[in-house]
């Protein structure tokens, strides 16, 4: 594989897979099979692409980068290949979906997005099957996180709640072009065929977790005032003085009903 003349944008957050062992293990964790329906966020040079065209019947890539269209069109030989030149954390993945099979997303995601386009896809979860994302290691600590350690906190509860996460593997950083300066892991998102806990109200869980975590080092006695009372959350079975990184995704969907 030749490295094309184009130059890594930052403020795209590009950083170009190039390692032939990093890929072919992304490619065994993600096993496609010719009819699955998958789609890439953020192909940039076709690392991914070139071999993923070699193994489906069809491939559809959102691409941000305008200048990396024709190099991403050239590998389109027999018709396999969408190119769709948009924002990911815009675009309407659902209407990619042909038939009743539910789409397979995976990417290198933008670092500097990841976030804000995990929870973009959230939004679109009765259309996708499975996801498989190349993340900054920090954010796949985050989201795998379990209650008690330190990078437990929004991101990995409101995440619980709509998939199971599993870490699969890191990848250093001189398996990029730039080399960029953070260790890099692959995430599997799987999500649930019914939430694990019942929440009446998601958007309400969500408000309670973002106020939490921004007080994530006072009790709950104290964050809570005003909304529920230590008489309240006792009768609940929660500790009042328990902060949030206590607890579980149990105890905030208790939580968020009772409010």
């Amino acid at each position: 594989m030749t490295r094309s003349s184009h130059r890594p944008r930052k403020r795209f957050g590009q950083n170009f897979l190039h390692d032939p062992g990093v890929i072919r293990r992304i490619l065994d964790a993600i096993a496609p099979r010719p009819d699955d329906p998958l789609v890439e966020i953020g192909p940039g040079q076709g690392a991914l692409t070139r071999p993923l065209l070699e193994t489906v019947n069809q491939l559809d890539v959102v691409e941000l980068d305008r200048d990396l269209l024709p190099q991403l069109e050239a590998l389109d030989v027999d018709g396999k290949l969408r190119v769709h030149n948009a924002d990911a954390l815009r675009f309407d993945f659902c209407p990619l979906r042909a038939g009743e099979a539910r789409l397979r997303l995976i990417g290198n995601l933008p670092y500097n997005i990841s976030t804000p386009l995990l929870f973009h896809l959230m939004e679109q979860l009765a259309c996708i099957a499975d996801m498989h994302f190349m993340l900054q290691k920090e954010v796949v600590d985050r989201i795998t996180a379990v209650p008690g350690s330190k990078t437990y906190g929004r991101l990995g509860v409101m995440l619980h709640y709509y998939c199971r996460a599993e870490r699969l593997f890191s990848v250093p950083p001189g398996a990029f072009h730039p080399a960029p300066k953070v260790e890099s892991a692959i995430v599997r998102l799987v999500p649930h065929p019914e939430p694990p806990v019942a929440v009446n109200d998601v958007q309400q869980l969500a408000w309670l977790v973002n106020r939490l975590f921004s007080q994530r080092r006072k009790m709950l006695r104290h964050s809570l005032k005003g909304y529920l009372s230590e008489a309240r959350l006792r009768e609940l079975g929660i500790d009042p003085t328990e902060r949030p990184e206590q607890l579980d995704l149990a105890a905030f969907a208790t939580l968020a009903n009772a409010l």
